[in-house]
């Protein structure tokens, strides 16, 4: 009776990888085209000339900024000597993913966390496109996984597929410290990173602001119109995802409904005060695509960023 067993287990398991590199390859597809159609010359002139690595020292020439002045060298030689850095041509681009429960919640065509695979997949062919190393972190309550930068197609692929075969085991909250804390120890050279998340958590703003004061952090803020607006279908029971608790909710009531609108209000007001006081970037895109489509969102920060 056991080898049966095994066998149907290892049959299903056959099926299971299967359909995963159906999805990854229908992914690949999709914003594959639309990197390199939309995106590639956006994203280039948004980041490219934003990380400068030094160079050399020569001696100063009338014209040159003061604040460039390499004090040591020019104590030394008993001569002003300026630093002079130049445009680093390889960026490294890392995607912080929130995996928690909540991500995986979705009214629409898709879940907030399909959505999230296929933003960061554009994200990551373009800056392949652009020869840059692309690196993950998927975080929850704590960091879940990390995956070094590197470049090339192969490794794309290996990101999307661990974005699509991750699956909670157990309800998980959001911890947004643990995870930027986490970056903050593993990446020591400047990085691009794109924190995608719900950001249904608070208190992660020093977290933030140390990040950003050393990387180029950019926020993708990720919702479903169900969470913005409650709709009026009577008294139903809830489940809280991120601490897996459940609850009656009366949505025939008007009060509970604004109430529920303005929680969603402030709690967005808040991500983006924090991220305007980190001097970060913060980008907001819904599960909604034929109200508001990502390209849209997207395209429009790359080129506001190119300007």
């Amino acid at each position: 009776m056991t080898r049966p067993e095994k066998k149907i287990t290892q049959q299903q398991k056959q099926a299971d990888a299967g359909e995963l590199l159906k999805k990854v390859r229908k992914i690949e597809i999709k914003t594959k085209g639309l990197s390199s159609q939309l995106f590639s010359g956006d994203y280039s002139t948004a980041f490219k000339g934003r990380g400068m690595s030094f160079a050399e020292v020569r001696e100063y020439q009338y014209g040159d900024d003061v604040r460039s002045i390499d004090w040591n060298v020019t104590a030394r030689f008993n001569s002003p000597y300026v630093k002079v850095f130049e445009e680093e041509r390889e960026l490294t681009v890392m995607l912080m993913v929130d995996v928690s429960e909540s991500a995986f919640f979705g009214t629409k065509s898709r879940t907030k966390n399909e959505l999230i695979t296929e933003i960061t997949a554009v994200i990551s062919f373009s800056a392949v496109n652009n020869n840059d190393k692309v690196g993950l972190i998927l975080f929850s309550d704590k960091v879940e996984k990390f995956i070094s930068p590197k470049k090339g197609r192969s490794h794309i692929l290996r990101i999307i597929r661990e974005l699509l075969a991750y699956k909670n085991d157990e309800t998980r909250g959001t911890d947004l410290n643990e995870a930027l804390r986490y970056f903050s120890n593993m990446m020591k050279k400047r990085s691009i990173v794109f924190l995608v998340s719900d950001f249904q958590t608070d208190g992660y703003q020093q977290a933030l602001g140390l990040v950003s004061r050393r990387h180029d952090l950019i926020g993708i803020h990720v919702s479903d119109p169900r969470e913005e607006e409650l709709e009026n279908v009577g008294l139903m029971r809830a489940r809280d995802a991120e601490s897996g608790k459940s609850f009656w909710l009366d949505t025939g009531s008007k009060k509970v409904r604004t109430d529920f609108a303005k929680s969603f209000r402030e709690n967005y007001q808040r991500c983006k005060e924090t991220f305007n006081r980190s001097g970060a970037d913060l980008i907001s895109i819904t599960t909604d695509q034929e109200r508001r489509p990502y390209v849209k969102d997207l395209m429009g920060f790359f080129r506001k960023r190119g300007r």
